[in-house]
Formats: structure tokens, sequence, C-alpha cells
């Protein structure tokens, strides 16, 4: 029987406001808030994110916001006030694996999509489902969609770092992660290039096709 995979091995640094309310507010477990810093570890099979969990909490002080079994993989969230700590506790993880940062998958930008001037009646479509911030019509909108899914979390925080944007949707869980932010035309590019640049910097094992 071969070892676990590391598909995501995800770091944010530091959390920015509109992406921890959004994990906050829709994730089982400890709040996280703005300024912190973040991880998240997928892993397959799903059942290995029990030890990885396991390994990480006694590691160091981490608090996890999510610990997700699905059909094919585990995806594990903590985070901390500080980074050396968050940055311990997936080390410790790694190293009880056997595995090292860069056995992850590398990130797939699926699709993107850059519509301006939403019309009403999709700003509403999109309003009856989104947890996040409303979507205004007239606004400029992004959509992204990644592989393997828990990566859209750096992109995301990497984009409102870059752009005063609103974060309408983040969907961190399953295959593809997706995410949609709206704002001015030349805001949701700016926030679109940070986002894409973030994602094609991150070193990795390539993503079968």
């Amino acid at each position: 029987m071969s070892g676990p995979t590391l598909r995501t091995y995800a770091f944010v640094d530091r959390m920015q406001p509109q992406c921890a309310a959004h994990i906050a507010a829709t994730s089982p477990g400890d709040v996280p808030l703005a300024g912190m810093a973040e991880l998240y570890i997928e892993m397959a099979p799903g059942n290995e994110v029990f030890r990885a969990a396991d390994v990480a909490l006694k590691a160091a002080g981490v608090r996890p916001a999510l610990q997700i079994i699905e059909r094919e993989f585990g995806l594990l969230e903590i985070h901390s006030e500080q980074q050396a700590e968050v940055l311990a506790s997936g080390q410790a993880v790694l190293d009880e694996l056997g595995l090292t940062e860069l056995d992850r998958l590398k990130p797939v930008i699926a699709s993107t999509q850059f519509i301006t001037n939403v019309h009403p009646y999709q700003a509403q479509l999109l309003n009856k489902w989104r947890k996040g911030s409303m979507m205004m019509p007239g606004q400029s909108l992004f959509v992204m969609e990644v592989a393997p899914a828990a990566y859209i979390a750096i992109a995301a925080n990497e984009a409102e770092k870059a752009a005063n944007i609103t974060v309408i949707e983040l969907r961190a869980v399953g295959r593809f992660g997706r995410m949609f932010l709206s704002g001015t035309e030349s805001e949701v590019q700016t926030a679109r290039d940070a986002a894409v640049a973030a994602l094609e910097d991150l070193p990795g094992r390539e993503h079968p096709r």
C-alpha cells in the first residue's frame, strides 16, 4: 500500500479581513481573525487528515477552523496569531508523514471569468447563494476556479491585499476551489493579476491530468 499523498500545503502569512471573516462565518471550528496566519493541508486518502490534525495540534500553539473528510480527500485548516507556530505545526505534520512541502501538488488554474457591468438579474442570482458580501449591479466580477481546491485561499487573500475589492464567495473544499470577487473594473483587474501571480509562483508536483 502506498503512503499518503499531500495534495495541498497552502500557507497564508497574514489573513485579510474579508477572507478571515468568510472562514469564520462558514467553518465549524475555531474562529480565525484578520492578521492571523493559517495553513491548509489536504491529503489523500481522506482519513489521513485525522493523524495530521493530531500531530499539528500537539506540535504548536495552533487552532483548527475545519477538519473535513470527503469521498476522496481530507482537509485541515489551522491558524494562529504567530506565523512561527503555524509553520512549526505544519512542519511537524510533514515530518510525521515523511514528506516535504514540495511534495504538494502545484495549483492549476482551471478557469477564470472577468465580467464587467454585471446585470442586476445576474447580481441577484449570485446573492441568492453567496456567503460573503452582496454583489452590486453594475460592478465588475471576477471568478476563479483552482485545483486542488484549498489553494483558492491563497489566491483570495493576495487579491484582497492588492486591491479594494469585495469578497462575494469563497469555496475551498471539494475537487475545485472557487472565488467570486467584485468591485470597480480597475480594482478587480488588479485583484485578478495578484491572484494569478500568487498561484503561478507556488512550486510543487505537476497536477495529474
